[in-house]
C-alpha cells in the first residue's frame, strides 16, 4: 500500500527514536494522529496547542531527543508563536509543525480568505530553521534538515509547513538514511584539546565542575558524575541546572544561593563548564563571586556552539563539541590517574548539610496563612522518591533556590525566559516521557497555575502522577514586591491582586483530579501522602502570608545582580 506524507514523517521521526506527538487534532492532523496511534505512539491532545509545545519540550528534556509538536492551520499555528519564541531562548530542539492551505490560497488575487495567513514569516525570526514541503517527494529532505539543524550546534526549534494538498500524496519514497548519514551522530573534541584539558586537572590545587542544565537535557548525569569523582572536586549547580546527579547529592552546591557555593567558587584555580551558558545568572564567570582570584583561575569550557568561547570572558582550554562525547573523553583520560579529593571537600559536605538544616529550622512556623518558606520546607521534605521536580512561579520560585530540602534528580523551570505558566505542561511532558512510572511534583504560584489549568484534564485523562502544590497569595506575588520596592508601602498596587475566592482544590475535584486544602505546616506532607495514594493528579493548595510572599523572598539580592552587570 501507498505511503501518504503524513505517514512517511512517522517513519521519519521514529528513525531517530521519537514516538510521542503533542496537538490538536483538527482536519490537517487527523489521519497523522490516527496513523500514529495505530503504530504505537503516544498521541496527546492538550487544551492549547502553546501547552502541547510546552509538554513536548519537556518530553524532550527527559529523554534527550527532539519534541514534536503540531498545530493546524490558521489559528492552531497561532497558538504556536509564543512557545517557539519560549523554546528559542530555552535552546530546545522542538520540532513543530504547522498545517497549512494548499499553495493556490498562499498566492491567489482574490482577498478575504478564510482561515488563513502566511505563516513562516512568523517564525523566521525565533527558529533555526524553517521549511516547506512544497512537493511530496521533498519529505525526507526537509526533515531531516530539520532534525539535523535542531540538533547541531546550540540546539534550538525548528519550523515546518506542510500544505494540506501535500500531506495525503503518495509519491515513490527512496530507502530511508539512518541518521548517521544525514547529521553528525558524535562529535568529539579534539585530541590536542583533551590532552590540554587533562593538563590543567592535574595541575589543579581547587578544580570545580560548573553544572548547568545541559547536562541534564543530553542524559549525561552518569559521565559528569564520573568525572567529579576522578577530578575529586565539587560540583556547583546553575540557577538552570539546579537537579542533583544521583550518587553525587552531597557535593552539589547551587550557585550564589548557598555559602559553601560562593566559597567554592572564589577559591577555585579551575573551573570545567559543562552545558551551560556563561550568562548574567553567572554574572559572566567574571563578576561578583568570580572576581575574587579571576587572575588566576583557568577555564576548561565544553560547548558545541563555536561562537560562544571568548565571549562573554577568556577560556583557556576550549572544547568544542557534544558534552555526551567530551565528558566520556576526559573520564577516559582520568582513570588511570585519578585525583584524589579537593582537601576542603569533606568540610564543604559537612558545612552544606548544616546550612539546609538550619535553613529547615529557621523557616517559620505555625503562621497561618503560612509562611512560603515554610511552605517550600515542608513540601520538599516531603518529595517522592524517584520524583521529578518542575517549578513555576515568581516569588515561589525564589524561596525554592534557598530553602528546598530535596535533591531531585530532575528538575525543571523556564529558567531563561522565566515564562510563566510552563509549569503544568511542562509537568505532563515529563511524566509522559517517564510512562508515568516516575512522580512529579510541581510547586508553584496560584497566578502561574491559572495560565494552562486547563492541562490538568489531560493529567487526568492520561492517569499521570502529577502533583502541584499551590502557593497561594491571590496576587501577582513578585510584582507586588516590586511595587512597595519601587513605590513604597501603602501604594495602590494596581492590579497585581486578585480575588481571594478561588478554590483551586475544588477545581481539581471537577476535573476528576483529587485536591486538599492545607493551612497548616503539619498537614503539608500526609496531605502529599493522601495525593500520591489517590492515584489521580492532585491540587494542594497552601494560603501563604501575602506580605512575607511579596517582601521576604530570601537571597533577592543574589537574583536581583543577574541584570546588574
Amino acid at each position: 500500500m501507498a505511503t501518504p506524507v503524513y505517514e512517511r514523517i512517522l517513519h521519519l521521526l521514529e528513525n531517530e527514536g521519537i514516538k510521542t506527538l503533542f496537538g490538536i487534532p483538527d482536519p490537517g492532523f487527523i489521519h497523522m494522529a490516527v496513523k500514529a496511534e495505530e503504530r504505537g505512539w503516544q498521541v496527546v491532545a492538550p487544551h492549547h496547542e502553546q501547552a502541547g509545545c510546552f509538554m513536548a519540550d519537556a518530553w524532550g528534556r527527559m529523554t534527550g531527543k527532539p519534541g514534536v509538536c503540531f498545530g493546524t492551520m490558521g489559528p492552531g499555528v497561532a497558538n504556536l508563536a509564543a512557545a517557539a519564541i519560549v523554546a528559542a531562548k530555552e535552546n530546545s530542539p522542538t520540532i513543530f509543525l504547522g498545517g497549512n492551505r494548499g499553495r493556490e490560497a498562499e498566492h491567489r488575487v482574490k482577498r478575504g480568505r478564510i482561515q488563513y495567513i502566511s505563516q513562516t514569516k512568523y517564525f523566521e525570526p525565533a527558529m533555526k530553521y524553517v521549511g516547506v514541503i512544497e512537493y511530496a517527494h521533498q519529505a525526507d529532505e526537509v526533515i531531516q534538515e530539520a532534525i539535523r539543524v535542531a540538533t547541531s550546534g546550540k540546539p534550538g526549534p525548528v519550523y515546518v509547513e506542510i500544505p494540506m494538498h501535500v500531506l495525503h500524496e503518495t509519491p515513490d519514497w527512496t530507502p530511508m538514511a539512518p541518521p548517521e548519514e544525514y547529521r553528525l551522530i558524535h562529535q568529539p573534541a579534539s585530541a590536542q584539546g583533551i590532552e590540554a584539558a587533562i593538563k590543567a586537572i592535574k595541575a589543579a590545587k581547587n578544580p570545580i565542575i560548573l553544572a548547568g542544565h545541559g547536562l541534564y537535557t543530553a542524559r549525561a548525569q552518569g559521565s559528569v558524575g564520573e568525572l567529579a569523582e576522578l577530578i575529586g572536586c565539587p560540583i556547583v549547580q546553575t540557577s538552570g541546572g539546579t537537579a542533583f546527579i544521583p550518587g553525587y547529592e552531597d557535593r552539589t552546591f547551587s550557585y550564589g544561593f548557598s555559602p559553601v557555593a560562593i566559597e567554592a567558587v572564589e577559591t577555585s584555580d579551575l573551573v570545567v563548564a559543562i552545558g551551560t551558558e556563561l550568562g548574567e545568572p553567572l554574572h559572566f564567570g567574571l563578576n561578583r563571586h568570580w572576581a575574587a582570584g579571576d587572575a588566576g583561575r583557568t577555564w576548561i569550557y565544553v560547548e558545541r556552539d563555536p561562537l560562544a568561547f571568548g565571549v562573554n570572558r577568556k577560556i583557556h582550554v576550549p572544547l568544542l563539541g557534544d558534552l555526551r562525547d567530551i565528558v566520556p573523553q576526559l573520564v577516559e583520560a582520568l582513570k588511570a590517574q585519578p585525583r584524589g579529593p579537593v582537601a576542603q571537600l569533606d568540610g564543604w559536605v559537612k558545612a552544606q548539610a548544616e546550612f539546609k538544616a538550619a535553613l529547615a529550622e529557621k523557616a517559620p512556623r505555625g503562621q497561618v496563612p503560612m509562611n512560603t518558606a515554610r511552605l517550600v520546607t515542608e513540601a520538599t521534605l516531603a518529595f517522592p522518591k524517584d520524583g521529578i521536580l518542575v517549578r513555576d512561579g515568581g516569588s515561589v520560585t525564589i524561596f525554592q533556590w534557598t530553602y528546598s530540602q530535596a535533591t531531585p534528580n530532575d528538575v525543571m523551570w523556564n529558567q531563561n525566559l522565566g515564562h510563566l505558566g510552563t509549569g503544568l505542561p511542562y509537568a505532563v511532558g515529563a511524566a509522559l516521557a517517564t510512562d508515568g512510572k516516575r512522580p512529579v511534583m510541581l510547586i508553584t504560584g496560584d497566578s502561574s497555575i491559572m495560565f494552562h489549568i486547563s492541562e490538568l484534564e489531560t493529567a487526568v485523562r492520561k492517569k499521570l502522577p502529577i502533583i502541584v502544590i499551590i502557593s497561594s497569595d491571590y496576587a501577582w506575588g513578585l510584582e507586588v514586591g516590586v511595587y512597595r520596592r519601587a513605590m513604597g508601602l501603602g501604594s495602590l498596587e494596581t492590579e497585581a491582586h486578585w480575588s481571594k475566592g478561588v478554590r483551586f482544590d475544588e477545581i481539581a475535584k471537577g476535573f476528576g483530579a483529587y485536591g486538599e486544602y492545607v493551612e497548616r505546616d503539619e498537614d503539608i506532607a500526609p496531605a502529599i501522602q493522601r495525593a500520591l495514594a489517590s492515584g489521580k493528579p492532585a491540587f494542594i493548595q497552601i494560603p501563604v502570608d501575602p506580605d512575607a510572599n511579596a517582601t521576604e523572598a530570601p537571597n533577592y539580592e543574589e537574583y536581583s545582580s543577574w541584570a546588574a552587570y
